[in-house]
This record gives structure tokens, sequence and C-alpha cells, in this order.
């Protein structure tokens, strides 16, 4: 239940219960004010996981062992290796590779790595709305 639904039940109940207007409103107020406290909370929560995982991304980057800072350069890698093969070399290949062989070239299943690409390394539209938006 999210703090915007229990403040919609706090306020019904609040008018039920409290016949008096001024008393009504101090009490709405006051609710009002502990489900702002709440959403600052878990804004501050979410706010200090995300620094956080920066700290990880950016002491990852640092270390001097490829097996530490080098797999997200190698996800990156594979992943535009991948779609080079998919998107540029296969459908050039393809025609000629059947002409010569009589089998046709296999396709890459990019389900998983679509999925693998877009969270690894943030290939996603919101970096693009940012950027539009002059907030990148």
């Amino acid at each position: 239940m999210g703090i915007a639904s229990v403040l919609d039940v706090g306020m019904k109940v609040l008018d039920r219960v409290l016949p008096d207007q001024q008393a009504k409103a101090a009490a709405q107020l006051e609710l009002m004010k502990l489900a702002q406290q709440g959403e600052l909370a878990s804004l501050s929560a979410e706010t200090d996981l995300a620094r956080g995982q920066l700290a990880v991304n950016e002491a990852e980057a640092r270390n001097p062992s490829l097996f530490v800072s080098g797999w997200r350069p190698f996800i990156g890698w594979v992943g535009g290796a991948g779609l080079a093969y998919t998107y540029l070399l296969r459908p050039i290949l393809n025609p000629w590779v059947t002409k010569w062989t009589g089998v046709p070239m296999e396709a890459l299943d990019l389900g998983e790595l679509m999925v693998l690409l877009t969270g690894m390394l943030g290939l996603g539209g919101l970096r693009t709305v940012e950027r539009l938006k002059g907030k990148a």
C-alpha cells in the first residue's frame, strides 16, 4: 500500500471522525506532513542506494585487475559484436553465403542480448530524454 493510498484512507477517516472543521483541517495538515516526511525518507533511501552503487562502479573501474574493471567493457564489446553481426554483417553476407553453400546463415536470438545491453549499458530511451531536456 503506497503513501498516497494511506493518505486517502486517512483523509476519509478524518472526514467521518472529526465533525469540527478546524480540528479536521489541523488533523489533515498533520497527516499531509507525515505523508510528505515518508515520501522524503523514501526518496532519501533511493538516493543513498544510487550513490552507493556509483561508489561501487567507480571502485570497479579504478581496479587494476582486468577481471574486476574489464567486465563492463567486455559486455559492451560482446553486445556490440552481436548487434553488428545481426544488423550489419548477416544482412550483407547472407545472400552470398546462401548462394555459395546453399545453407542460409543463422540469426542470433537478440531477446536476451538486448535485455543485457539495455540493462547493463543503459541503452534505454530515458538517457535520450534527459539529454533533450538538458539535464545530462
